[in-house]
């Protein structure tokens, strides 16, 4: 921990459709062949064109002081092997050029799962506990480059965000 900056640790919530919607989805596994409706992923990828990559990604420790957004775009992140990850996140608030502190939580993803990030949803991770894992992304082709916004929070607050330890069972 750095001096003069607070460090945060809120609980890990277990990312479900119901915790996770102040911030965008859960899509659970589901039949095949069933028509498109609310549990699935609800995209907006109009505003370019759509990227969906495979991203390695090397283990990152416990803390984060760094949040970002993407305006433009719903985001989906999951895990490739059935690996389990965390990621912070933040509401989304177009009337703001940072996020609101208060709305910070801390999640677990299993990797049956995968998330959804309405636009403008702040987000930090994945994290994960091994010394290397596979994610997938969606988002758009230039998402990176042009819709890019990054909030460093131990800067601008002065505090920093720790993961607590999944509970085991």
């Amino acid at each position: 921990m750095t001096a003069g900056v607070e460090r945060r640790r809120p609980p890990l919530v277990e990312a479900t459709p119901q915790t996770f919607s102040r911030y965008g989805q859960v899509v659970m596994p589901m039949e095949d062949g069933l028509p498109f409706g609310p549990d699935d992923a609800q995209l907006d990828l109009s505003r370019g064109t759509p990227r969906f990559y495979s991203m390695q990604l090397f283990n990152r420790g416990t803390v984060f002081r760094h949040i970002t957004r993407h305006r433009q775009v719903t985001q989906c992140l999951g895990s490739m092997l059935g690996t389990t990850w965390k990621i912070g996140v933040a509401e989304a608030d177009d009337h703001s050029d940072t996020p609101r502190l208060e709305t910070i939580a801390t999640f677990l993803v299993p990797g049956d799962r995968f998330i959804k990030l309405d636009r403008g949803t702040w987000h930090a991770g994945p994290y994960f506990a091994a010394d290397s894992a596979l994610f997938y992304n969606l988002e758009l082709s230039d998402t990176n480059v042009t819709d890019h916004q990054t909030c460093d929070l131990a800067e601008t607050f002065g505090v920093e965000f720790e993961f607590q330890p999944a509970a085991t069972a």
